[in-house]
């Protein structure tokens, strides 16, 4: 899972069950669903090469690479993701989710105790040995309210106590069985295990001068500008996946942050940078046809566009209200402009790909009908005035929508679709860092997003009134919802649970909380000088690239 706000199952013995449809744990009976294999990389030319540098252009800078400290954007677990690992992995081809820095699991047959084995011989970058107690701390110190680890404690909350009895056994004591579990401790930024020892040294500086376990270690940050990583010799652990078996074949490894798109886009021709991400449909075509780049592309796993509403917003808390603004926007025309028809309309807060994903919500959903939403804003009380304005009590219909640079043409075209039907929209754009923080804070009335996931649960982290002040940007406040995201978490059966996400998104269509627009395809640009770079469902994977030099 790589879940991000502007980007986890077998269970044996008795819940031995599928949890998503596409993913099964290795040795678990019974079968799964595989998926698409990740996307090959640029072809190799020659046997691979030692050495050089790769270096990657985001748009966004993380506040912090202290997971537990983060904001919870999803460049945080990305980057931090190059130094970590995890107690599972998902196998990129199959989707099973297989033992990783765990030898081996076991779960109770009530689903409330899970036993990892803790892999022998595997050290963090400074050479600290790595064991159970290290994950044990690395837990206990995101469930404590202190840390305040808005990011990864959802991932956790259902742990009630965590035990390491011996350097090699791991036990995670559940409150109640709780189905995304495993797929979340597979997420190698936000749950990787952390130095207790390293974070002591540091203090509060420890998010510039983090460590791990993984392929990568931290050479130096440049605030505003780029974080090198490089190679660390000492990495042999990597996921068997790989052909590449040992450490890292770059030297390094350049993420550089450049906030605008175009200039982005400038130092991939000029060759400052190897690698362009999310780059926008149109340009992607042009690069399909260049001898110098390759393009890889998938479709996103998660929704690339939806828009929140505030419940903080007086006009925003009338239902009918809500309606109108999700049946005043069109949403094909919106894939038409922004994306020169690269995406898919969106209809829920899940996509087709999603385990239960209910088919019923293309039917459901809002269809595009202006005259419609203006009959409800008037039912509502909301009455033009001689500008042409809602207005109602004296008071007009004037909203806030935050967005970002990514996404201007959208922002305007809902812009222009909610004028249509007098209700003036202010935009205010600002870079990804601080518009999460302000989406955080509650600062909007309307705020675009989007998010990478791969399980249901995502209702749970960003609707359920306890995740207000972390990923409930919209101060959803609501029983039944709280009722049936916690329901879809400690359901354990696949039918069941398909049953209560069903009911959870005819029921988010009923109360219109927010307004899906498009699933996007992702396409990432690539100088054919780096060979052997992949996309697995939520990353690139770094461990067989190299540099042709």
């Amino acid at each position: 899972m790589h879940k991000s706000r502007l980007g986890t199952k077998f269970f044996r013995g008795s819940l031995c069950t599928v949890m998503g449809m596409m993913l099964v744990i290795s040795g678990c009976s019974g079968g799964g669903t595989e998926v698409n294999s990740a996307i090959p990389g640029p072809e190799k030319s020659g046997p691979p090469k030692q050495g050089g540098t790769i270096t990657i252009a985001y748009k966004q800078e993380p506040d912090t690479l202290d997971v537990h400290k983060s904001n919870g954007a999803s460049v945080t677990d990305e980057l931090a993701g190059l130094m970590g690992g995890t107690l599972v992995y998902v196998d990129p081809d199959t989707r099973e989710i297989k033992p990783y820095l765990a030898d081996s699991y076991k779960i109770s047959p009530d689903g409330k105790v899970w036993t990892f084995t803790i892999r022998s011989g595997v050290t963090f970058s400074d050479g600290t040995p790595l064991n159970a107690k290290t994950f044990k701390e690395t837990f206990d110190r995101i469930l404590d309210p202190k840390t305040q680890a808005k990011a990864t404690q959802a991932m956790l909350e259902s742990l009630k106590e965590v035990k390491a009895p011996d350097d090699q056994t791991l036990i995670l004591e559940l409150k109640e069985p709780f189905a995304p579990l495993l797929l979340n401790l597979s997420v190698p930024g936000w749950l990787q295990p952390l130095s207790l020892q390293a974070i002591e040294k540091a203090g509060p500086d420890y998010g510039r001068h983090p460590l791990g376990v993984g392929p990568w270690k931290l050479e130096s940050w440049q605030p505003g500008q780029s974080i090198t990583f490089a190679r660390n010799d000492k990495f042999k652990w990597p996921e068997p996946y790989y052909e590449n078996q040992g450490p890292v074949r770059p030297d390094k490894l350049v993420a550089k942050f450049i906030i605008d798109y175009q200039t982005t886009m400038a130092a991939l021709d000029s060759g400052t940078i190897d690698v362009a991400l999310n780059v926008q449909a149109k340009d992607a075509k042009k690069y399909r046809n260049s001898d110098k780049f390759v393009v890889l592309e998938k479709m996103r796993s998660g929704i690339g566009l939806f828009l929140e509403m505030n419940m903080k917003t007086e006009a925003l808390r009338d239902v009918q209200v809500r309606k109108a603004l999700n049946m005043a926007i069109n949403k094909q025309a919106i894939i038409q402009a922004a994306l020169q028809g690269e995406g898919e309309v969106a209809h829920s807060l899940l996509p087709p790909t999603f385990f239960g994903y209910d088919k019923a919500v293309e039917e459901l959903d809002y269809k595009f009908d202006q005259e419609q939403a203006k009959k409800l804003l008037d039912d509502a009380g909301w009455k033009t005035n001689a500008e042409g304005i809602r207005e109602k009590n004296g008071k007009t219909l004037s909203l806030t929508l935050l967005s970002r640079e990514r996404q201007a043409k959208e922002s305007q075209l809902v812009q222009s679709m909610l004028d249509e039907l007098g209700i003036k929209v202010k935009i205010n754009s600002m870079e990804p860092g601080a518009m999460l923080d302000t989406a955080i804070k509650g600062e909007f009335d309307l705020t675009v997003m989007a998010y990478d996931h791969i399980d249901p649960d995502i209702f749970y982290m960003f609707f359920h009134s306890s995740q207000i002040g972390g990923f409930n940007f919209s101060s959803i406040k609501d029983e039944k919802l709280d009722e049936l995201a916690a329901l879809g978490r400690r359901t354990v059966d696949p039918e069941a649970r398909k049953q209560v996400y069903s009911e959870v998104q005819r029921y988010m269509i009923e109360q219109a909380y927010i307004i899906p627009i498009y699933i996007d395809k992702q396409f990432f640009v690539v100088n054919k000088r780096v060979k052997g770079i992949k996309v697995s469902q939520d990353r690139l994977l770094f461990n067989d690239a190299w540099v042709d030099q």
